[in-house]
């Protein structure tokens, strides 16, 4: 396909970079000119400004949030023909996403939320989950171009469902990371070991995927490096808290974690990792937790994690 593709962040550059592996001729468009000029070449696409790019068969958008997404969709919907697709990406609001499927029905284009769950560990090697909102058959002729990107595609339910999964998602995600790490802090100043608790952890009722994958290769290695930042987290916490609101859900322990996220996103400043959570809750605990000293295993966990 002809594919037109917007933002090329920590995962919007691996997403079109399999896209153009897999044959599509791919438009890159990114607020960095010299970043996608470049990475343009190296994947033998084009790169266009924004402000110029034309007509479109297919149209991906991989963007921080919905403010972003309706920006660039202003200008860009009335340069698209009758029957052009656009996939949401990005991890939007579901409401401002629900508006913009229904204006760009008015100009007769299909238009689907697509958000993506994995990381880029999971966006390099094409295993994202996506969960998609829209209409049957839109999802039917995105279904080739998702499954380069993801081995998992559901579709969630009609527009705004996509980005409504997404937020409760990762809702429930920064739940137990947080959980995980107080957990390991208090066993760390009880005088457990941080791995071992982990091992007792995954082969028991506790485990979690952060207790899997997180706690290893991004905390007790202090690395902090997951390529999703601790201030998308809060965004996206807040929409799932939104949609509870919207729904008359009350949520009494997620409007908990949203104050904790909150708190640690001040503290710890516009760029940290969402991992730094962890680094956050150690801090009030008074300790650092850190894998066994000359621990044989630590090497394999990180790279199963992977």
């Amino acid at each position: 396909m002809s594919v037109l593709f917007v933002g090329l962040g920590a995962m919007g550059a691996p997403m079109a970079t399999r896209l153009a592996q897999s044959g599509h001729q791919l438009v890159l468009c990114d607020v960095r000119e010299s970043y996608a000029r470049e990475l343009a070449r190296l994947l033998g696409a084009t790169h266009v400004p924004l402000a110029e790019a034309g007509p479109a068969e297919t149209v991906i958008l991989m963007l921080p949030d919905s403010p972003a997404v309706a920006a660039v969709l202003d200008g860009l919907l009335p340069k698209l023909a009758a029957g052009a697709l656009v996939i949401d990406m990005s991890s939007s609001a579901p409401a401002a996403t629900v508006r913009l499927a229904a204006r760009a029905a008015e100009r007769h284009l299909d238009y689907l939320d697509a958000p993506v769950s994995g990381g880029v560990a999971r966006a390099v090697t094409g295993e994202l989950s996506i969960m998609v909102g829209g209409a049957e058959p839109a999802v039917e002729r995105a279904r080739p171009l998702l499954a380069v990107l993801g081995s998992g595609i559901t579709h969630v339910g009609p527009s705004g469902a996509g980005h409504a999964m997404k937020a409760l998602n990762n809702l429930l995600s920064a739940v137990g990371l947080v959980a995980a790490a107080e957990v390991l802090a208090i066993g760390a100043n009880f005088g457990l070991e941080p791995q071992t608790m982990l091992d007792v952890l995954n082969a028991s009722t506790g485990g979690n995927h952060a207790t899997r994958v997180k706690m290893d290769r991004f905390v007790l290695s202090r690395a902090f490096d997951s390529g999703f930042s601790l201030r998308l987290m809060v965004k996206d916490l807040r929409t799932a808290l939104e949609v509870a609101a919207d729904t008359g859900t009350p949520v009494p322990v997620s409007a908990l974690v949203l104050q904790e996220w909150t708190a640690a996103g001040r503290a710890l400043g516009h760029t940290a990792d969402h991992t730094h959570i962890a680094a956050y809750v150690e801090g009030r605990a008074g300790i650092e937790l850190h894998r066994t000293a000359a621990d044989p295993s630590a090497d394999r966990r990180t790279e199963d994690a992977r």
